[in-house]
């Protein structure tokens, strides 16, 4: 019989008896309204990569900040046809209350398309960001060691704040995680309840664990005891290079994310979770607490895109035709106008470059303003930065725009960095 992936908590006991009123005092209210969720707020933090959207929104600016999709890329036609063929034949159960673990049908497709273990379910949320927020909550308690990737993704930072978890940052590399550092800390006494990856084409550094640090990482899982969140939101837009082997197929204390955001659209704020069914169950009972289901609507619209024959990896194909044509203009353009001064990932897949400069002068987080005066945004290291000094480096984003733009958002941030030369 599988071990519980984590550990059992004592029940409740709702028989004990209650303080007494004489030595509890009663709750009062002096404290100003709303001042509990303030204190909330204040550990997460507003995430720095939503408020550089806002100071690099400029129609003036070339933003590389944001980690968006392009929306020339959004299949409206087929949305549009697939909303008028759903109102006409499922309008009466696509608009109304459904499941909290998800559409049925569409459960199906997913448990089949990420090709689920014998014994995983899927819950169907709202983004992959939800299914994050619900794991943590289940199964997380304040103090608890989670441990990211450092540089880490700020929406996964965010959510452990809230949850007051201790966060440990492992040093990425260009081969994700270092997995060997982790064990070492571990092997030290370090004892986290979770591990948290983006485990191919990593949001900021677009790196992919390798087949050796997965397995390596799912034997530290075992052997210890933590629960793995592999969380996949690019997987599908690998150009270049085999499949690295599934996570889930490292261990069986993985639960894996995903999301339609990328490949279809962010609008319709549907992704999964693909795990063990005893967890999934969890996470059903925290979900039904937060917002009952997700959109059936949503559900039901995407589900009829997806089950086409052949639609939808024709329509990945186009997207890594476009996003690998835009991250060749990138790092074609850095290397002939920053080569000297900065070096960079060689995208394979996924929306980013993690670019870092060479000279230890260079303070990204000072460099942005310069850059916005020359027209050019992007995300500067520090924003990911758990424990290390990133200082040096930044996140630029190639997704949603052109070539030809981004071989001018090179020039200008060529012309940045120049303007504050010495």
């Amino acid at each position: 019989m599988r071990q519980p992936l984590v550990s059992t908590r004592p029940p409740l006991d709702v028989t004990a008896t209650p303080p007494s009123t004489h030595e509890t005092p009663p709750r009062t209210f002096a404290a100003p309204v709303g001042s509990e969720a303030s204190a909330a707020a204040r550990r997460v933090g507003s995430s720095t990569v939503r408020d550089l959207l806002r100071l690099v929104g400029r129609p003036d600016v070339i933003s590389l900040a944001g980690g968006l999709p392009d929306p020339a890329t959004f299949p409206a036609a087929e949305i549009a046809a697939a909303t008028t063929r759903l109102l006409a034949t499922e309008g009466a159960t696509a608009l109304q209350y459904a499941p909290t673990e998800g559409d049925p049908r569409l459960r199906d497709w997913i448990r089949a398309r990420r090709h689920a273990r014998p014994g995983d379910d899927v819950l169907v949320t709202h983004g992959s960001q939800q299914a994050l927020d619900l794991i943590v909550r289940a199964t997380v308690e304040p103090g608890d060691a989670v441990v990211v990737a450092d540089p880490a993704y700020v929406g996964a930072v965010q959510i452990l704040r809230l949850a007051r978890a201790e966060i440990i940052g492992v040093a990425a590399d260009g081969d994700g995680l270092d997995v060997d550092a982790l064990a070492t800390r571990l092997a030290d006494g370090l004892r986290p309840r979770l591990v948290y990856t983006v485990s191919t084409f990593h949001n900021p550094t677009g790196a992919t664990l390798t087949d050796e640090r997965r397995r390596h990482l799912g034997a530290l899982a075992d052997r210890y005891g933590f629960l793995i969140i592999e969380d996949d939101p690019y997987g599908e837009l690998r150009w270049t290079g085999p499949e690295p082997v599934a996570m889930a197929d490292c261990s069986e204390r993985v639960i894996t994310l995903g999301t339609f955001s990328k490949v279809l659209s962010p609008g319709l704020r549907v992704g999964y979770a693909v795990g063990p069914a005893d967890l999934i169950a969890d996470l059903v009972i925290v979900k039904q607490a937060a917002d009952l289901q997700t959109a059936t609507f949503n559900q039901a619209l995407i589900r009829t895109l997806v089950v086409r024959p052949g639609w939808l990896d024709a329509h990945i194909d186009r997207l890594r035709s476009t996003y690998r044509a835009r991250a060749d203009a990138l790092t074609a353009a850095l290397a002939s106008d920053l080569g000297d001064v900065l070096t960079c990932s060689t995208p394979t897949g996924g929306m980013f470059v993690w670019a870092t400069f060479t000279d230890p002068r260079i303070d990204t987080t000072l460099l942005l303003d310069a850059a916005v005066d020359h027209g050019v945004g992007f995300v500067p290291g520090a924003a990911f930065a758990v424990g290390r000094d990133l200082r040096r480096s930044a996140r630029l984003s190639f997704a949603s725009v052109p070539p030809d733009q981004l071989t001018e958002a090179s020039a200008r941030l060529a012309a940045a960095v120049a303007s504050t030369a010495g």
